[in-house]
């Protein structure tokens, strides 16, 4: 909305540096930030007063987070406020991309705080059946998807982009849709089942973010894309400032999220973030760089489907509690190691991802 203040300038102003998507990237991350800041007490205390009880805690899960029991949840809340605000202050709002990945963020926002209500009015971990969950994800990842490839320009429409060989197209015409599906329905549930640690979740998908931001910004200039070889994608700049509000709500609830957690982030915020990930790869035409990029919560849930698939095949477990990072908290590593060492993780992926522009 900001963007509109540069129609005052005359050039050489202080009104022209809101053209600058660097510019309005910086505005929103601050905004988001100092949003966070303001209001994360405030609402955690709200949470607590309306849920008493807070987040039921798995019986079969590790001991230690029997301690965590009344802590609330839909912390989710506090970022997807910020992300909004922000990205409305400081993003073109003429540009389509923006509003597919605020509709896919906020429509998956929907979906897991109706689970996290459930869960928490019902005191069960079950909430929202598992199929109404993935048939709603479904419809609005197929309803963006297909908005994505009609806003594409023509000669990348319908295409799968390869990373390294970037001047490959793959044309899956109508099965571009259950491709973008898969991605935008995979990375929400990935995070979903990476959220299981005070602050595990929310790093990495900072990281993914600021990675996915900066390829948002490259292929969104002729310049940049031109020098790398990588495909034009018009328009998607814009993300730039979406992912820089991300990444300061996220910071802003990573302050109350940090251990021991005053607050979870739910089914509210993960399901959301993951889908607002899968959406940006989706519209940069990067699906491919996602999966390394957000290579951790791949691994993560993997770890679940081996586990499950293995156990129904044989009765026998892979690891001794799945996702995986259960199973080195079962292993005797202390949670903040856990988390910490993950962010590592996360860090040198999105390094391998960002290399990918550059690699001929």
């Amino acid at each position: 909305m900001l963007y509109w203040l540069a129609n005052l300038s005359d050039g050489g102003d202080f009104f022209n540096l809101f053209r600058y998507i660097t510019f309005r990237a910086g505005g929103a991350f601050f905004t988001a930030l100092v949003f966070g800041f303001l209001f994360g007490r405030p609402l955690i205390n709200a949470l607590r007063r309306k849920q008493g009880k807070g987040q039921p805690i798995r019986d079969d899960g590790p001991e230690g987070h029997f301690a965590k029991a009344g802590t609330p949840t839909m912390g989710g809340l506090l970022i997807l406020s910020a992300l909004l605000v922000s990205t409305l202050l400081w993003a073109r709002l003429d540009e389509a991309y923006v509003w597919i990945v605020l509709g896919v963020t906020y429509g998956y926002a929907a979906i897991g705080f109706a689970d996290d209500y459930a869960k928490v009015t019902k005191q069960n971990t079950k909430g929202v059946s598992g199929r109404t969950r993935m048939a709603l994800g479904l419809a609005l990842a197929a309803v963006a998807s297909t908005l994505a490839a009609l806003v594409h320009p023509d000669d990348l429409a319908w295409q799968l982009a390869l990373p390294v060989f970037k001047d490959t197209l793959i044309n899956l015409g109508f099965f571009f849709i259950p491709f973008g599906m898969f991605v935008i329905v995979g990375a929400a549930n990935a995070v979903n089942l990476t959220d299981g640690l005070d602050g595990l979740a929310i790093m990495p998908v900072m990281i993914a973010a600021g990675t996915l931001g900066a390829i948002a910004y490259v292929v969104g200039r002729t310049d940049f894309t031109q020098y790398l070889g990588v495909h034009f994608v018009p328009g998607t700049g814009e993300l730039f400032v979406f992912t820089a509000a991300l990444i300061g709500g996220g910071l802003g609830f990573l302050w109350y999220n940090a251990p021991p957690a005053a607050v979870f982030m739910g089914d509210t915020g993960s399901l959301a973030l993951g889908g607002a990930l899968g959406a940006i790869a989706v519209c940069t035409k990067h699906e491919l760089v996602l999966g390394v990029v957000g290579g951790l919560f791949v691994v993560e849930a993997l770890s679940v489907i081996i586990q499950v698939g293995y156990f129904k095949a044989t009765g026998k477990r892979v690891f001794l509690m799945a996702p995986i990072h259960h199973h080195f908290e079962k292993k005797g590593w202390a949670e903040p190691q856990i988390v910490i060492r993950f962010w590592i993780i996360s860090l040198i992926l999105a390094l391998i991802g960002l290399a990918t522009l550059k690699v001929r």
